[in-house]
């Protein structure tokens, strides 16, 4: 019999039509403003949403060993889709970043399947590969050689956060495969040059940490975002403003049905809305760091457990970036 985690798919239930009743509180002063259809986003996450449904009933079915002998054709496919987006006329340039497909005001990221894509990937390589690993260029250097490519493709668009989810992510999972400590300390120090290196060949990146650091140095420029964030998420005290009674949803805070989208939930709903949604995100991960503890072969372990790590580690940079404690990544 097939056994499924009930708490997991009901958290996961509950937090996506959440998101889709506040995609419709953010958004539709916006929507009904410049499309004269308050249900404009409404509408479009519906679609994508009851599509993601029959999507997850699909792949629930589908035993994960088969991801293991496609692994390669999942990536390289992925990688075709991030080439092919940087080319004009294909893909689709949206707040700077060239790194949609898309008509009109439907758009689908390549970068997202390209997550997948190299999480399943390195654990194919990591679970072919755990002898090899000891050593450094022998069984740690191709896959770094793989990762690099996928950042790089994706700073061409360019997309720092997603590119920063995505390391981070592999590097986890080089770590709990056993590759030696000492590698990861020196790949942090490389890392931290490489920062220094992209904020000095993009000079928007400089104004974000400096408006990070004193936001109202540049209200109505750099830091406009974050002290727009801050106001909204200030008044919403205990219990918020209200379903639907945001202030800062009228033309203050840039889109906030995107990035931003948890600064107007915890206006409308305060302390409590927070404390539900993120209680949500931290069963799903629970959940999903067991089921990889509890998985029996390591090329499961590693796909569940990236996926999990990844799921976290961008909802904690989304989150921290909404309060302030990070730089707006981008």
């Amino acid at each position: 019999m097939k056994k499924y985690d009930i708490l997991l798919i009901v958290s996961v239930i509950i937090l996506s039509l959440f998101g889709l009743i506040m995609i419709y509180s953010s958004s539709y002063v916006w929507a009904e403003y410049k499309f004269n259809d308050p249900y404009k986003y409404l509408k479009a996450q519906g679609i994508f949403l009851i599509a993601s449904y029959f999507l997850v009933y699909i792949i629930m079915h589908i035993p994960y060993k088969y991801y293991y002998k496609k692994a390669n054709l999942i990536l390289g496919i992925c990688l075709i889709l991030m080439v092919l987006v940087l080319i004009p006329g294909i893909g689709t340039i949206r707040n700077g970043s060239r790194s949609w497909f898309g008509i009109g005001s439907f758009g689908i990221q390549p970068s997202e399947f390209c997550k997948l894509g190299l999480i399943i990937f390195s654990a194919k390589y990591l679970y072919n590969n755990k002898k090899e690993l000891k050593n450094i260029k022998k069984g740690v250097f191709p896959l770094l050689g793989v990762l690099a490519t996928v950042f790089i493709l994706i700073m061409l668009q360019p997309d720092f956060g997603t590119g920063v989810v995505i390391i981070m992510t592999i590097v986890v999972l080089l770590f709990i495969s056993g590759v030696n400590l000492s590698f990861f300390v020196k790949i942090g120090a490389l890392g931290l040059v490489g920062i220094a290196g992209l904020i000095v060949i993009a000079p928007y990146r400089l104004k974000r940490i400096l408006s990070f650091l004193n936001p109202w140095s540049d209200p109505l420029g750099s830091g406009f975002q974050i002290i727009q964030s801050l106001y909204a998420i200030g008044p919403g005290g205990l219990l918020g403003l209200g379903f639907g009674n945001s202030i800062q949803k009228h033309f203050y805070l840039p889109e906030p049905q995107t990035d931003f989208i948890f600064s107007i939930i915890s206006e409308e709903f305060g302390f409590m809305g927070i404390l539900i949604v993120s209680s949500l995100f931290m069963i799903i991960i629970y959940r999903g760091f067991k089921i990889a503890m509890n998985c029996e072969d390591y090329f499961g372990k590693y796909v569940s457990f990236g996926i999990t790590f990844g799921l976290a580690f961008q909802t904690l940079l989304n989150l921290m970036v909404v309060v302030g404690l990070i730089p707006v990544t981008g």
